[in-house]
């Protein structure tokens, strides 16, 4: 129950962080300072946490290389996963990047060459009718680019889930979180020069809630993973759909359209299914096998990109 209450709050920083980017871009903020300040503020947040709790020594790594990699790749989707925030209505947004888990599955089997079974297989069928239902032409009003910008989201997430699969090996999932903080910062700091401007006192209260929810998101994400197997726990995931269209509602007057209603339940039910055999296999092939999927499951978060 701990590992359930802490996954929903975790949702619930997820959506108001996504919420606080859509309300920074219109007040002027640029992509690229809210890429930068979303990581930037999560690094010494995160840092005192970890002082205060005695768990300094979880950064220590021997593999720096592989976690600048993995940010990388991860600031790419994060880039990806913002503008798609900013550029979509938040239900829009939140329910195409559920696609994720369907990229995963088509990696492993054409990049991986590993073998998927029919369950999977259909499973991405299934999203993928739902992803269509949601962004197919004529539907819903809504920018090209942005739902370019969340499917391109979904694919390099799932890149980065096979990194940190790798990274899990050796390292624990605090520091895949805190390195991708460090270095997410570092590369997104390179473009402040040429696109960062003065901002009235209102954007930056915004801006500052959008590093504070994004790391509490990210703490919560981790601690929920302590308590609790990832089977049981992804399943709350889903209720960013609720408090997206709960925003939706009450900051923009906007309720997710008919195509939405339609194509989010087979998105779910495609990931559901997707992770109900992902937990199966796990548990059939090692009793050990919990701690990738574990780092397998944080890394296909969205704000974890």
């Amino acid at each position: 129950m701990l590992a359930i209450g802490l996954r929903l709050a975790a949702m619930a920083m997820l959506s108001t962080m996504f919420m606080l980017v859509k309300l920074a871009s219109e007040a002027g903020v640029s992509l690229p300072e809210l890429v930068f300040w979303r990581q930037a503020l999560s690094v010494p947040l995160l840092l005192g946490w970890l002082l205060a709790t005695g768990r300094i020594g979880l950064l220590a790594t021997r593999r720096m290389g592989s976690h600048a990699l993995r940010a990388t790749t991860g600031t790419a989707g994060l880039c990806c996963n913002l503008a798609s925030a900013t550029l979509l209505p938040l239900s829009m947004q939140t329910t195409l990047g559920f696609s994720t888990p369907l990229f995963a599955v088509l990696m492993t089997a054409v990049v991986l060459r590993e073998r998927v079974g029919p369950w999977r297989w259909a499973a991405v069928v299934l999203g993928f009718v739902g992803v269509l239902l949601v962004a197919r032409p004529g539907g819903i009003h809504a920018p090209t680019l942005g739902i370019a910008a969340a499917l391109a989201s979904g694919v390099i997430v799932a890149i980065v889930s096979f990194q940190i699969r790798d990274l899990s090996r050796t390292e624990v999932p605090v520091a895949c979180v805190f390195w991708f903080a460090f270095y997410g910062a570092l590369l997104a700091g390179g473009a402040m020069p040429f696109f960062a401007r003065s901002h009235d006192a209102h954007a930056w209260l915004i801006l500052a809630g959008v590093g504070i929810s994004g790391a509490f998101a990210q703490l919560l994400l981790t601690s929920a993973l302590r308590f609790g197997q990832v089977a049981t726990v992804v399943v709350m995931d889903y209720t960013a759909l609720i408090w997206a269209t709960l925003y939706g509602w009450l900051i923009w007057d906007m309720l997710p359209a008919a195509a939405i209603w339609a194509g989010a339940p087979l998105i779910v039910a495609a990931g559901l299914i997707i992770t109900w055999r992902e937990h199966h296999l796990a548990r059939r092939i090692s009793p050990t096998s919990s701690l990738d999927e574990g780092a397998l499951e944080e890394s296909v978060d969205p704000n974890n990109a």
